[in-house]
């Protein structure tokens, strides 16, 4: 069953300031969450919050999967030097 891949608006922020063919590369990635929301590449983050993180090249897309309503929330996009910076109280803010 399929899954709804919905992107934060600070998620959707992010991907659009990227150059095209890394938006098509995040693109892609993406699409692939909503046939299998855990695929073998996708790593739990620490901290016990239950985000989920796969690689688009040098970029990262940080996600959480909602089982019970079938969607995967993008929650971050973005390089991997910064990705994990302030993950945890930026995702708090708005849940």
């Amino acid at each position: 069953m399929a899954y709804e891949v919905v992107l934060k608006p600070s998620a959707a922020r992010e991907l659009r300031k990227l150059a095209k063919p890394i938006q098509k590369r995040i693109g892609k990635k993406i699409d692939e969450l909503a046939d299998n929301p855990r695929p073998p590449d996708a790593k739990a983050l620490a901290g016990g919050e239950g985000f989920l993180r796969v690689r688009a090249g040098d970029y990262r897309i940080v996600y959480k999967v909602k089982d019970q309503v079938l969607i995967v929330l993008v929650i971050r996009i973005g390089h991997r030097r910064d990705i994990y910076r302030g993950i945890t109280s930026r995702t708090r803010k708005k849940g």
